[in-house]
């Protein structure tokens, strides 16, 4: 099948190698001139695990391509994907403006029946949006239908999310459109689900939505603990092993970030006021993570009786592992706040730092995790790169000053830390905030 995917970002760069290497003829479209140019070379525009391969063996075999002819894309191809960005505006809704020129610009190059996917995370609606812009700027007669197939993969393992995705959304108004989509996925041999594309639109934003509640309400449960000398640990296993709960999303930290859980949420419920519904649960939700990095440098703070003069080793500045992704990240947040607080900050990620360094001018960015801890007062941890899941503590033991971990991802076994002399504090690891009394499990 003839694909056009227009959006170079994760989720059209992925969508669009994906598409190639299940033997379909793709062309990826963008705007940036540069952005084409480098992924001509190779060069991606992004860092995530394994796409550098794929496009460099879906381009020799002959299958995938880069244009900034848009036009053109689209009038070779059969399918043709929306997959632009929808950055959130200062209300939390969705701007929807690059999603509105480029239906505009599909419209204009239309030259026979095409099916237009909207495969970026849009409100509900968007479908019809676009299809009223579609059919003002076609040219009279020639048919093309609109669909929602939202995406659901993760930075991090997006190649493998799209091969092996837990399930298919198709919403299509039109018995042939949803064929269609059934067809180009067949080989996948996934779970598809097919429905109206309003329900379509709405099960992304249900789906973050609902791991970001349960997300936070691990972080609350940690933090009762934390008062309560509990283990966060302990409990979400406990809460896991029931088969309605299970264990994904509840591991406690300094909060939900990136590209997707805060945007969605705000997306959400800034839908739910537009159609008359206070979405109360999503809202505190919302607030009780915007407070988990402020409770994790509180606990600092704390502990080294004050931040001013102190040297802090950071490990992570992206989001999470695998992506050097710095959007949204509780990481760059607790750095910026150690830093207003008046710390030096040394920090390392094993790719993010250069995007670090526009953002973070004031930090000392380091070549690895132990000339972070060199000398300084405590060492935190805030992004669960596997690197450091394998740090060798005998080692810190004898360079960190400070002889405090602070443990933002509860990666470590707190009793292995301190068997090398080390002070440990994780995230509801049974670290009393409210009383100054602090002890570990």
């Amino acid at each position: 099948m003839n694909v056009c995917v227009i959006g170079t970002g994760y989720v059209g760069l992925v969508t669009g190698v994906v598409f190639a290497s299940l033997g379909n003829d793709v062309i990826c479209v963008d705007k940036l001139d540069r952005k084409i140019e480098n992924l001509k070379k190779g060069i991606m525009p992004i860092y995530e695990p394994g796409l550098e391969e794929f496009v460099e063996r879906n381009v020799a075999e002959e299958r995938l391509d880069f244009t900034t002819d848009l036009a053109d894309a689209v009038g070779r191809s059969e399918v043709v994907f929306i997959a632009v960005g929808t950055p959130p505006q200062e209300d939390g809704s969705t701007d929807l403006s690059m999603v509105g020129e480029v239906a505009r610009e599909i419209a204009e190059a239309l030259t026979h029946d095409t099916l237009i996917v909207n495969k970026s995370t849009v409100p509900v609606g968007t479908g019809d949006y676009v299809r009223r812009i579609v059919e003002k700027h076609r040219r009279a007669g020639i048919p093309f239908d609109v669909v929602s197939n939202p995406e659901f993969l993760r930075e991090g393992s997006a190649i493998k999310d799209t091969l092996e995705p837990d399930r298919i959304v198709i919403g299509a108004n039109s018995k042939d459109s949803a064929m269609k989509l059934l067809e180009l996925y067949a080989p996948l041999e996934r779970p598809m689900i097919i429905t109206d594309v309003e329900s379509a639109e709405l099960i992304k934003y249900a789906s973050n939505a609902f791991l970001a509640v349960k997300i936070t309400f691990a972080n609350a449960m940690a933090n009762i603990c934390d008062a309560a000398g509990a283990n966060i640990a302990d409990v979400t296993k406990g809460m896991g092993l029931d088969s309605r709960i299970g264990p994904a999303f509840l591991n406690a930290g300094i909060g939900y970030g990136g590209s997707c859980f805060p945007k969605d949420t705000r997306s959400l419920i800034a839908t739910a006021d537009s159609l008359g519904y206070d979405f109360k649960l999503l809202k505190s939700t919302v607030e009780t993570n915007a407070d988990q990095p402020v409770r994790f440098v509180a606990k600092m703070r704390d502990v080294l009786g004050g931040l001013k003069g102190k040297n802090i080793g950071v490990l992570g500045l992206a989001f999470k592992g695998n992506t050097d992704d710095l959007r949204d990240s509780k990481a760059v947040e607790v750095i910026q706040t150690l830093l207003a607080e008046g710390a030096h900050v040394i920090a390392y990620d094993p790719v993010a730092v250069e995007n670090a360094r526009a953002i973070l001018p004031d930090v000392t960015f380091a070549k690895g995790a132990y000339e972070v801890a060199a000398g300084a007062d405590a060492l935190a941890v805030v992004t669960e790169w596997n690197e450091f899941k394998q740090i060798n503590f005998a080692r810190i033991a004898t360079i960190l000053r400070g002889k405090v971990v602070f443990d933002g991802k509860n990666l470590y076994n707190p009793k292995q830390v301190r068997r090398h002399g080390l002070d440990y504090y994780g995230v509801g690891r049974g670290t009393r905030v409210n009383n100054g009394d602090y002890g570990d499990h």
